[in-house]
């Protein structure tokens, strides 16, 4: 799919990653609308960054854990931009609880982990479907994290909400074919990211020590296979890895 002209809606555009994308969207020729929770400024830099590109913006406050925001939100940006054939499922939220601390993963934390980046998603992809099938080539690209693949993370419930979002991805294939494509990033560690600080430092330790390419997961590399999978016509339902080689031993 040409982007050229095209929309899209990045959620958590105001962080490190969302703006990455929202620019390489931009580059690509796509308008690119953002939400934000609590950075604003984040999210008026991303417009900056979309508007020095040519391209048309929007930001658009959301807390993905407000389920009834999330539809209004959806049709915001589809009438600002003036249509919507990409939803780019970023925004996330974590908290460094050790595996073994099962005390400390509160029902509260699984509950907020979980809404924002495993409900959350689902509600916007149910919101954002009859704007993505509208020209019959919609796209979905879901953010999820070599955390849903492996036993590690900086919780078991962000573990379990990003396993989630992946299956949720192929699920989504299923029901949105064949107008929309959904397919899905799991990105490494992603170092010097407002994300990763929130990561105990024992699992940054170890990530960055099982990369075989002994370097950490490159932002501008997870934004450009959004991209990829924007422009592809014929692939749905697919995760790819992006985490300096932590899978292949």
């Amino acid at each position: 799919m040409d982007l050229t002209g095209r929309a899209a809606l990045v959620t958590g555009g105001s962080g490190d990653l969302g703006r990455a994308i929202a620019i390489a969207l931009a580059e690509a020729g796509a308008d690119v609308a953002v939400t934000w929770v609590g950075f604003r400024e984040g999210a008026i830099e991303t417009c900056r960054q979309v508007e020095k590109r040519g391209r048309r913006t929007a930001m658009v406050q959301l807390d993905q854990r407000d389920a009834a925001a999330i539809a209004p939100v959806v049709d915001t940006a589809a009438a600002e931009l003036g249509r919507l054939d990409v939803l780019v499922n970023n925004a996330g939220w974590n908290i460094g609880v050790p595996f073994r601390d099962l005390e400390g993963l509160t029902a509260d934390l699984w509950d907020h982990i979980n809404e924002v980046n495993l409900r959350g998603p689902f509600l916007l992809a149910r919101a954002a479907a009859r704007h993505l099938r509208a020209r019959g080539a919609g796209r979905i690209v879901n953010v999820a994290s070599v955390a849903g693949l492996r036993p590690a993370g900086s919780s078991i419930a962000y573990a379990v909400s990003k396993a989630g979002l992946i299956h949720l991805t192929r699920c989504l294939a299923v029901a949105l074919a064949p107008e929309v494509t959904a397919n899905c990033v799991a990105p490494g560690l992603m170092e010097g990211t407002r994300m990763a600080k929130r990561l105990p430092a024992e699992v940054v330790e170890s990530t960055r020590r099982l990369a075989v390419l002994q370097r950490a997961t490159a932002v501008d590399d997870v934004a450009a296979q959004v991209v990829a999978f924007c422009r592809a016509d014929s692939v749905t339902g697919q995760v790819l890895n992006i985490d300096g080689g932590v899978h292949f031993h």
